[in-house]
């Protein structure tokens, strides 16, 4: 038997450790995902932690998921017509409504 164990009364328990990973930074995209693999994909979320990849694999599944929405959001705003001039001229007039309340 190589590695370390430890005795627990009758049994020898091995003194695992999950490897050491980069702590980065997940936002909403991320943490959407990581409750998706914890309540669906258990297994995946099981390799991923004890590999010690969860973090970095987190962080680019939000990295692509923003990416995605900023493209959506643009391709959204060309096919309507929406551009900064609009949107200024339309806040001024929102804020003329609100003062005359």
């Amino acid at each position: 038997m190589g590695g370390r164990y430890e005795r627990q009364g009758d049994y020898l328990i091995p003194c695992l450790t999950v490897p050491d990973e980069e702590e980065q930074p997940t936002g909403l995209f991320g943490q959407r995902h990581l409750r998706y693999l914890k309540e669906y994909r258990r297994g995946t979320y099981i390799n991923l932690l004890t590999s010690g990849r969860l973090n970095t694999y987190l962080a680019e599944i939000d990295k692509q998921a923003q990416e995605l929405f900023n493209r959506l959001i643009e391709d959204m705003k060309r096919a309507q017509g929406i551009t900064e001039q609009l949107k200024t001229e339309n806040g001024k007039r929102l804020r003329m409504d609100r003062a005359d309340e």
